[in-house]
């Protein structure tokens, strides 16, 4: 800048601009505005607008018409880029009450905590959930269930060949759940069931199905694999769900059969089942019901299933509990194509596109030897090795840190009694376990009257979800940098063991806080185990959200142990 006219320019820019700054900074930086911008980026979140009380920021409406309706792809997860998720806190809806206490919220619930009346329209001839006074009142009804969900389980009970109360059928999973009356109706049996059903017009099926305290989740049948492990379910049910199980070359029929377990049970009520019974009540040709039937059997015959029963509107179908039975029977049949496993790991679900194929089994020496292995009855099931780590060659590795695992989560549950009495109190319903490993927090929790939500991160170490399933209890594959398929408020106690350790380095575990904060219930309870270091990042992001943690030592294992506990008890929260 030799030119001496720049030079002046300069200067004079110069001047003007720190004349503007003396004339403007002062009121500006005193401005309210101001000084509570900076306040909300240094300390607090606020709270989101009024119209996301019931946000699920996967199962977004808004963000699922720009993907196209085939196979259902819009009702798939489609989350947003982390540079566009909410941070601010989402909000409970104007006179929201603490749920009533199980088993009491199996058959009613608060109807401002759901405020959506339109389902009991609807649905009103079916008899799904009535509106009386300030609360949902849920007699069991369902558009199969003519006579009440008691009665179709008493139905379905004599058809199976296995009682319901044998203890042979503990998983169950519910596709195109309703408002579960379903699963409602197995915990008389002590039966697990996992309800899925996407969001829909009829507005937060699942959301009621969480609020009656019952185990459910969003998901759909589309071009991805249900997040489950292969051979998870004792049984899989669907009663007028709408999936189209005979379209794609039999692509979801295929899905279902990776998922049951051998010698588990395929339940399918309504059309086109007893067609030349119910086609008239139907409405719909006899032709059309009987070519879908037709499909429908030659189908389960590639898949080894066999046909136990079939009455009024229910047929059953059982899993062969291996395919060497079966093998000589596809000599007569189109031949099944089945799936290279050295490609596909069959245990895979975590965006994992399905394919058209047959997952092989687990190798057998007989006929008479269930692939994977035999499991135990229920409750036996729960304390036995389970077969996967029976399996394991291994020299007992897994399996000795299998047995100290539930040595180790018995005592920690028996200390977070003594921490949060609410636990032994029966205040506590829907609990989710953030990264369950092999399953010993829920395996401990199991004498309350609660059910856990068993999370496993999909690139986890070890996966052992699959392990989880033959335990009998249930559980999903999850990347926790991601949000969570439920709706908000839907979990009384969050438990999260090394989980930020986990995602420290993956992604901002501040959006992982914000999502703990949107799913659980107020008045709720969350429990954080981590290293010290990693406790103290933490805890200055749930101050930021107003909760009131206290920290305390965690295990003393030895002089170098650094693990500690943040506990959050929301009842001590404003």
């Amino acid at each position: 800048m030799n030119n001496p006219c720049l030079k002046i320019l300069s200067t004079v820019l110069l001047l003007v601009s720190l004349f503007i700054y003396v004339l403007v900074a002062p009121s500006f930086f005193a401005s309210p505005h101001f000084y509570k911008h900076l306040h909300l980026q240094a300390e607090d979140f606020e709270l989101c607008p009024s119209n996301y009380t019931n946000h699920c920021p996967c199962q977004d409406p808004i963000r699922a018409r720009n993907f196209p309706k085939a196979k259902w792809f819009r009702k798939e997860r489609h989350c947003p880029e982390r540079t566009q998720r909410l941070r601010c806190l989402i909000p409970t809806p104007p006179n929201y009450q603490t749920p009533f206490p199980w088993p009491k919220s199996k058959v009613t619930a608060w109807f401002s905590n759901v405020p959506f009346p339109k389902l009991v329209e609807y649905k009103k001839s079916q008899n799904w959930v009535r509106l009386e006074g300030d609360r949902f009142v849920f007699p069991g009804g369902g558009t199969s269930f003519t006579e009440g969900a008691n009665a179709y389980i008493h139905a379905l009970n004599r058809l199976l060949p296995v009682s319901l109360k044998s203890g042979d059928i503990r998983t169950v999973l519910d596709v195109g759940c309703g408002v579960a009356s379903f699963g409602a109706s197995l915990t008389d049996y002590d039966i697990l069931t996992m309800s899925l059903a996407p969001s829909d017009e009829h507005q937060s099926q699942v959301q009621f199905a969480l609020e009656r305290g019952l185990p459910a989740m969003l998901g759909v049948l589309s071009t991805h694999r249900l997040t489950f492990p292969s051979r998870s379910f004792d049984m899989v049910h669907c009663s007028r769900c709408l999936v189209p199980w005979t379209d794609y070359d039999g692509l979801y029929l295929r899905e279902i059969d990776r998922i049951l377990r051998p010698g588990g049970f395929w339940v399918l009520s309504g059309p086109p089942i007893n067609w030349r019974v119910n086609y008239k009540a139907w409405e719909t040709e006899p032709q059309v019901l009987e070519k879908e039937q037709n499909v429908l059997e030659n189908l389960a015959k590639q898949l080894c299933w066999e046909k136990v029963a079939e009455k009024d509107q229910i047929a059953v179908w059982q899993k062969r509990i291996d395919r060497i039975s079966c093998m000589k029977k596809f000599q007569t049949l189109r031949s099944p194509k089945f799936c290279n496993s050295s490609e596909s790991d069959p245990d895979a679900g975590w965006y994992t596109k399905m394919t058209p194929c047959i997952f092989p089994l687990p190798d057998v020496k007989n006929v008479h030897e269930v692939s994977g292995g035999v499991l135990e009855k229920w409750p036996t099931r729960l304390k036995s090795v389970p077969p996967r780590i029976r399996n394991e060659n291994d020299d007992d590795f897994t399996l000795k840190a299998y047995t100290k695992d539930n040595r180790t989560w018995k005592r920690r549950v028996s200390d977070y009694g003594v921490m949060l009495k609410s636990i032994s109190s029966g205040k506590y319903r829907n609990v989710m376990d953030m990264n369950a490993g092999f399953g010993g927090f829920a395996a401990a929790m199991v004498k309350y009257p609660i059910w856990v939500m068993n999370v496993v991160p999909f690139d986890a170490k070890s996966s052992n979800l699959g392990i989880i399933y033959e335990r009998g209890l249930i559980g999903t594959y999850m990347d926790w940098c991601e949000p969570f398929s439920t709706y908000p408020r839907t979990y009384d106690l969050i438990h999260a063991s090394g989980i930020f350790s986990m995602y420290m380095d993956k992604c901002d575990i501040s959006d992982i806080v914000l999502e703990m904060h949107r799913i659980v219930r107020p008045k709720g309870a969350v429990i954080i185990r981590d290293e010290k270091d990693v406790i103290v990042k933490v805890k200055e992001i749930t101050d930021k959200i107003r909760w009131k943690g206290t920290v305390v030592a965690g295990d003393q294992d030895g002089t170098f142990h650094s693990e500690m506990i943040l506990l959050i008890d929301l009842n001590d929260t404003d």
